[in-house]
C-alpha cells in the first residue's frame, strides 16, 4: 500500500502542483490488473458465443470447412449436402478418395491414376525383387482393361495371354470402366490360388475363358543366351532399377566369350524407370549423343546426353513388337538414332509420356503425366509408335488363343476351341483334317498320335495333360522359329538364318 500511495502522489505532483479536489467513491487498480481484466471479459464473451452458434438452433449459422481456394467452394458444398441430407452416413474417406479418383478420370489420361494405399503398395511391388499374381501389365484404355504385355515365364504367359487382349471379366465380375489400380487389386492374389478371366480377342472372335494359377512372379529383367556366329540374343523384360547392373553383367560375360554382335530384345517389355532406360543406352550411345529429350509443361524439352564410361561398340539390332511400351521405346529410339541401330519386328506401342510416383501421408499415391518425351531427333511417337526398319510378323499360329484344359474335346463336339485346337494340330504336324470346327475321326487320331508323342493314355480326347502338351509344343515352336529373332540376326552376320 505504501508504494502503491507513492506513486500515486508522484503522479499527481509532475502532473499539477496545486490541490485536486477528492473525487465521489472510486476503484483504483493498477494498469496491468485492468488490462488482464478486459481480456479475460473478452475471452469468456466469445467461447460463449461460439458455444450458442454452434450448439444452439442450426438456422443461425451454418459452420462449413473454409473454402481457402474459391475453385474448391462447389466441392465443400456438395460434400455438406451429402454428408448432411443423404438417407444415411456417408463414408469421409471414401467420398474423398471417389472425389480425388474423379480428377483423375476428367483427365482422359490412362497413365495418370489415383491409387488408394492398398493399390499403392501392389503397384510399388510391381518394381520390386518379386510379387505374387499372374505376371501380366495391364493398361485402362477407352474405359477397357487391356493387356500390354506377359512377363516372361509367367502363369499369364504360359496362360496364352497376348498383347492387346482385353480383359471383360475377373471371376465373373465385369471390370469396364475399372482403373488399372482397380482391376490388378482383383487379379493379384496369394500363390497358388486360381482367378478366372474372360478375355476378348480381335474383334469378331467368341470371349475366351482362362483359369491362371497365380505365382509368385520374380522380377528378374535381363535374359541372355549365346548364339551360334557368336551373336548374343539378350531379353529385357522390364526396366527396373537393377536392370542396368543385370545387363552390364551379362554383356560382360559374352564379352569375355568373343561376342561379336548383340540382338537386344524388347518385345512385350511394357517398359519401367526412366533412368533404366538411360543408363542402358549409355552402354552403346558415344559419350555427347543424345538419348533422349523430355518436355515439361511451359518448357523447352531437357536433352539428355550420353556421358563417358563402358561402352560396347558392337552392332546391335533391336526386336520390339506391339507389347514394346515406354521405356523400351526410349531405349529403342536411342540406338535408332544415335548409334544406327536397325529395328525389326512389328511397330510398337506408343507411349510417349513420363509419370511421376507422389505419395500422400495416408500411403496412397499419385501416378500422374508430368510430361512427354522425344526421340534424339525430336519425334514424339505418342499413340504412333516406334516403325520397324524391317518389319516382320509373328506366324498366324502364335495369336491363336488359349485352350482351357479344363474343356473336354472330343468325337462329335464342334466349338472355335475345336478349330483353334485343329490349327495346333496341323502347325505341328499331326494332319487333323480341315481346321472347321467339328471333331471328327481325324481329328481324334491326331490327339492321340500327340498323347503318344508324350507319353500320355492314347484315349483321342483333348482334356487336362494332353491340352497342356498341345500348347507347350506349340510355344517351343515358335521359339524355335522366331522369324523376327532370325531375321535380327540375319541383319548382324549377312548370312540367312535357317530355321531349326
Amino acid at each position: 500500500m505504501d508504494e502503491q500511495k507513492k506513486d500515486g502522489i508522484e503522479q499527481q505532483q509532475e502532473q499539477t502542483p496545486t490541490e485536486v479536489k477528492p473525487a465521489g467513491k472510486f476503484i483504483q487498480l493498477k494498469p496491468f490488473k485492468f488490462i488482464m481484466l478486459m481480456f479475460f471479459t473478452i475471452l469468456i464473451t466469445s467461447g460463449l458465443t461460439i458455444f450458442a452458434l454452434t450448439f444452439g438452433d442450426k438456422n443461425v449459422v451454418e459452420v462449413k470447412v473454409p473454402t481457402e481456394r474459391a475453385e474448391f467452394k462447389k466441392l465443400y458444398e456438395a460434400f455438406d449436402l451429402l454428408n448432411n441430407k443423404y438417407y444415411q452416413d456417408i463414408d469421409g474417406e471414401k467420398v474423398v478418395d471417389g472425389a480425388i479418383n474423379g480428377m483423375f478420370d476428367a483427365l482422359d489420361d490412362p497413365y495418370s491414376d489415383f491409387m488408394v494405399k492398398e493399390e499403392a503398395d501392389q503397384f510399388n511391388s510391381g518394381l520390386s525383387s518379386s510379387f505374387q499374381g499372374i505376371g501380366a501389365e495391364i493398361q485402362e484404355r477407352n474405359g477397357f482393361i487391356t493387356v500390354v504385355s506377359p512377363i516372361k515365364n509367367s502363369p499369364a504367359e504360359k496362360a496364352g495371354l497376348l498383347p492387346k487382349d482385353i480383359i471383360l471379366t475377373v471371376d465373373g465380375k465385369s471390370i469396364q470402366g475399372f482403373s488399372a489400380s482397380e482391376a490388378v487389386a482383383l487379379i493379384r492374389g496369394e500363390k497358388g490360388t486360381s482367378v478366372e478371366l474372360t478375355v476378348k480377342r480381335g474383334e469378331n472372335t467368341e470371349p475366351l475363358k482362362m483359369t491362371i494359377v497365380r505365382d509368385e512372379i520374380p522380377v528378374e529383367t535381363v535374359y541372355g543366351e549365346m548364339l551360334d556366329g557368336n551373336i548374343a540374343h539378350i531379353q529385357i523384360t522390364s526396366f527396373s532399377e537393377e536392370t542396368a547392373k543385370e545387363l552390364e553383367k551379362i554383356l560382360a560375360d559374352y564379352e569375355g566369350k568373343g561376342m561379336k554382335g548383340i540382338v537386344l530384345d524388347l518385345r512385350q517389355n511394357p517398359g519401367g524407370y526412366l533412368n533404366a532406360a538411360v543408363e542402358i543406352s549409355n552402354l552403346f550411345v558415344p559419350e555427347g549423343k543424345p538419348i533422349v529429350q523430355v518436355q515439361e509443361k511451359g518448357e523447352e524439352p531437357k536433352i539428355t546426353n550420353a556421358v563417358g564410361g563402358k561402352k560396347y561398340d558392337l552392332p546391335v539390332t533391336v526386336l520390339v513388337d506391339g507389347g514394346s511400351a515406354s521405356a523400351s521405346e526410349i531405349l529403342a529410339a536411342a540406338l535408332k538414332e544415335s548409334v544406327g541401330a536397325k529395328i525389326v519386328g512389328e511397330t510398337s506401342f506408343g507411349k510417349g509420356t513420363v509419370q511421376n510416383v507422389t505419395q500422400l501421408k495416408d500411403g496412397s499415391n499419385l501416378k500422374f503425366t508430368t510430361g512427354k518425351w522425344l526421340t534424339p531427333n525430336g519425334n514424339w511417337i505418342n499413340e504412333k509408335g516406334i516403325v520397324p526398319d524391317v518389319k516382320v510378323s509373328y506366324p498366324p499360329y502364335a495369336s491363336l488363343p488359349y485352350l482351357d484344359p479344363s474343356m473336354e474335346m472330343k468325337k462329335g463336339v464342334q466349338s472355335n476351341s475345336v478349330k483353334a485346337a485343329q490349327e495346333m494340330l496341323e502347325v505341328l504336324g499331326y494332319k487333323p483334317g480341315k481346321a472347321d470346327g467339328f471333331f471328327g475321326q481325324s481329328t481324334e487320331q491326331a490327339v492321340k498320335k500327340l498323347q503318344a508323342a508324350n507319353n500320355l493314355e492314347e484315349t483321342g480326347v483333348l482334356t487336362g495333360d494332353t491340352t497342356y502338351a498341345l500348347m507347350d509344343a506349340l510355344r517351343v515352336k515358335i521359339k524355335a522359329e522366331d522369324p523376327q529373332l532370325l531375321k535380327a540376326k540375319e541383319l548382324l552376320t549377312g548370312t540367312p538364318a535357317k530355321t531349326e
